[in-house]
């Protein structure tokens, strides 16, 4: 006999799966987007906005979300009340991090303490030295104007989260954004993995390439600039260059400080 009360009813079986997976959608699209409005994470996921609601309040409830006032373009506050934007959290991100953190630092510090600090560097540069092999004939058989979205395509598929755009700094480039870090919380510890990384981004595009933001040091994005191929003397036909990759510090555009992994 159907319920004709008005109480909310219970979901249960496979209804309480599919409310589950539709959250984790929506969490994951924050971690990826950044900050972003109800509006448009509904429409993203094709969700209503009472739908997107009740999924928001679960998540911001959780710890995993939490809603912010968006900054207004060029700085200039318009009247009425600020559009409201949601973004991840420390709890949120860390949802989406491997369960194997502990051991992972674990055997580095074992790594570090009996072989030394240079072994940590060694099986840095191991590890990207796979990541290296794989997306090396991928960026080769495009233009190189293209390879730095091909590159974020890649580490998209290897679970970082990443996008590409312009950069927004004087000086032009583009800009490698990792949303997601699976390794964060061992690179606060063991900054020779971000190290191996940003080199292997160099090697790959073929020109250099500065750090700017890290997840590892509190920043919510991975945030990478690359130097225009054409600015760098010396450039080779193919876009290859053989210039090393750096690490940088400079603030941030609201003035805040970005660091280096």
């Amino acid at each position: 006999m159907p319920d004709t009360s008005g109480a909310p009813r219970a979901l249960t079986g496979p209804e309480r799966g599919a409310e589950n997976g539709t959250r984790a959608r929506v969490a994951r699209l924050i971690l990826e987007q950044g900050p972003i409005t109800a509006s448009a994470l509904g429409e993203r996921l094709g969700l209503t906005p009472a739908a997107i609601r009740r999924h928001l309040d679960h998540l911001t409830g959780e710890g995993m979300v939490e809603a912010r006032d968006a900054r207004p373009h060029g700085g200039r506050r318009r009247r009425g009340r600020p559009a409201r934007v949601f973004a991840i959290t420390e709890v949120g991100r860390g949802a989406f991090v491997h369960a194997y953190d502990d051991l992972a630092a674990g055997a580095l510090r074992f790594l570090a303490e009996t072989a030394g600090p240079e072994a940590v560097g060694a099986f840095a540069q191991r590890q990207v030295a796979d990541l290296e092999r794989r997306y090396q004939p991928l960026l080769d058989a495009v233009p190189r104007e293209q390879r730095v979205r091909l590159l974020a395509e890649a580490l998209s598929n290897d679970g970082y989260a990443a996008t590409a755009g312009r950069a927004p700094a004087p000086g032009g480039g583009d800009q490698l954004c990792q949303h997601h870090c699976p390794v964060a919380h061992v690179a606060a510890e063991f900054p020779q993995l971000c190290e191996a990384e940003i080199e292997a981004f160099s090697r790959l595009l073929g020109t250099p390439v500065r750090r700017l933001a890290t997840i590892a040091h509190g920043d919510g994005v991975c945030t990478t600039h690359v130097t225009p191929a054409d600015d760098v003397p010396g450039q080779a036909r193919d876009g290859r260059a053989a210039h090393p990759a750096q690490n940088s510090t400079r603030p941030a555009a609201d003035g805040a400080p970005q660091h280096d992994k």
